[in-house]
């Protein structure tokens, strides 16, 4: 089974507000669509995956993640991050109504396709399933297989939420790379400890030397 990956991305400049403690108003655009483009690259690198749509009204982060590969879908409903991704899954199902859909998160600057891959082959086992973020309270990935709505129920304990909506929670090893969302500082170094994409990586140096 392949997969579309449908990625929800916010203007930048409203991106990544919880790493205010680590980059200034002027570093986390750049450092947003960093995480993006690191994150939209090795899903089309990843064997599982058949295409990417990205959610986005951001025009930077359009003409550079469709310049990747990516499909772009207007974010018309305004409505926030699981509106955006009910509104790119209906997208995708009017091309392909019965591709398997699965919705990730824009922050995973260290994703492996490898491990992605394994997340995704696991997936097919069930209707809906969902992968934990590294801190075990929220979600990174869902997926619905063909003929199944895709029901996201992101934001704060997201996993709970998933749970209860009858998502099967994919209890994987060895697949960090997938969990590792950035949200704050911290996230940002478990991250790089990973190994993040040239993009990040980039992004970084330029975050060390403006503090310096």
């Amino acid at each position: 089974m392949q997969w579309t990956v449908v990625i929800p991305l916010k203007p930048l400049a409203r991106a990544k507000s919880r790493l205010a403690d680590t980059a200034d108003d002027g570093l986390r655009p750049g450092l947003a669509l960093a995480f993006a483009l690191d994150t939209v690259a090795a899903v089309l690198a990843c064997a599982a995956v058949r295409d990417v749509a990205v959610v986005t009204n951001d025009a930077l982060a359009a003409r550079e993640l469709a310049a990747l590969g990516a499909a772009i879908v207007s974010d018309e409903p305004l409505g926030g991050l699981n509106a955006a991704l009910t509104h790119g899954t209906a997208a995708v199902r009017t091309l392909r109504p019965d591709s398997p859909v699965a919705a990730l998160n824009a922050d995973l600057p260290a994703l492996r396709p490898l491990e992605l891959a394994r997340v995704l082959d696991a997936a097919t086992a069930f209707p809906r399933a969902f992968l934990t973020d590294a801190a075990t309270v929220g979600t990174t990935l869902l997926t619905a297989r063909p003929g199944q709505e895709l029901l996201p129920h992101f934001g704060p304990h997201s996993r709970i939420r998933h749970r209860d909506s009858g998502a099967a929670e994919l209890g994987l090893a060895s697949v960090n790379s997938v969990r590792q969302d950035v949200d704050t500082g911290d996230d940002l170094r478990a991250a790089l400890a990973l190994g993040v994409g040239t993009r990040t990586a980039t992004a970084v140096e330029g975050l060390l030397m403006a503090g310096q």
